[in-house]
């Protein structure tokens, strides 16, 4: 699919979860015809009276602060290719004033009486469903009619896990050109959701390349919401439960009639400290993000608050 988008100019519409690689894609369809530059527009950064002055400039003098002229990001893609990063987030009036963009190929700077052209290719991608948004009045029709010339949708890491293996491989290389997976930790990171997609398997790897010297990469190297994450699901299994059992029957008890059994440390954690460690460690991670931690740890939102209520843990 890119590689025929890059043949022409028509517009594309990306849609996937953060974390994707909706910019990559993008970035490879321009690639593939290099025609002008690439400018990305990121529409979650704008905030404020200033954002127009960031897409379409502004004169010298137009608002308090403005003590010189400015060229906007529409001018700066003239002839190349404008990539709207998160287009769901642009507000109602400037979508508008896009749309005259695309249709007319004309625009005007703030402070400015003079009409300016800017013809460029425009890409576009965001996690939000537009065809939804359009129903609910916060994105134009017009605007997404105009956008949905082809779409190209990214499925989630987890719905793609037999692409894993090739995109370790290539972080490793990128990264870490003298590390390798063990078997144990490339099971793990297969069974594993990824919530943040590719880029936090990108940020895995830095972060097991970072902390561990060893060629060789263990499961226990692997970052702690993926550890969590093994941790749930062992702690469900019946088999962790009779372990748990038999290394608590099988300590020595010793002591006389009466006397308080001597404390025996086992490798073997409770079921219960199991669980409570790891929805600490996944709420620790996502600095309280109740819904993130719970997807983290692969359970429901109100089981994560029956368990919270259960351990005592927060409010």
């Amino acid at each position: 699919m890119v590689e025929k988008l890059a043949n022409g100019r028509w517009p594309a519409l990306i849609l996937g979860e953060t974390g994707t690689g909706k910019e990559v894609v993008a970035r490879s369809i321009h690639a593939a015809n290099p025609v002008g530059s690439f400018v990305t527009i990121d529409c979650s950064a704008f905030v404020g009276p200033l954002m127009e002055s960031e897409l379409f400039g502004h004169r010298r003098g137009a608002f308090t602060g403005a003590d010189r002229d400015k060229v906007g990001l529409i001018e700066a893609a003239d002839g190349g290719t404008a990539f709207f990063d998160e287009i769901g987030e642009l507000p109602l009036d400037l979508q508008a004033k896009l749309l005259r963009v695309l249709q007319e190929k004309e625009f005007r700077p703030l402070g400015s009486t003079v009409t300016r052209r800017s013809d460029f290719r425009i890409i576009a991608a965001t996690n939000r469903d537009l065809a939804k948004e359009v129903d609910k009045g916060t994105f134009r029709q017009d605007l997404y009619y105009r956008l949905n010339v082809v779409t190209l949708r990214l499925p989630p890491l987890r719905d793609r896990r037999e692409d894993i293996p090739a995109l370790l491989q290539h972080f490793l290389k990128k990264y870490g050109s003298n590390h390798s997976f063990t078997q144990e930790a490339l099971e793990s990171a297969l069974a594993y959701d990824w919530p943040g997609n590719v880029r936090e398997l990108e940020n895995s790897i830095q972060h097991m390349v970072a902390i561990h010297t060893g060629p060789l990469l263990q499961a226990r190297d692997l970052p702690s919401p993926i550890q969590n994450f093994h941790y749930l699901r062992r702690s469900a299994t019946p088999g962790l439960a009779m372990a748990a059992a038999a290394a608590q029957a099988s300590a020595p008890q010793g002591g006389a009639a009466g006397a308080q059994p001597a404390f025996v440390s086992s490798p073997v954690l409770p079921l219960v400290e199991m669980e409570r460690r790891a929805i600490l460690s996944a709420l620790d991670y996502t600095k309280g993000d109740r819904l993130m931690a719970a997807h983290l740890l692969g359970i429901g939102r109100t089981t994560l608050y029956r368990k919270l209520k259960e351990y005592q843990l927060g409010d």
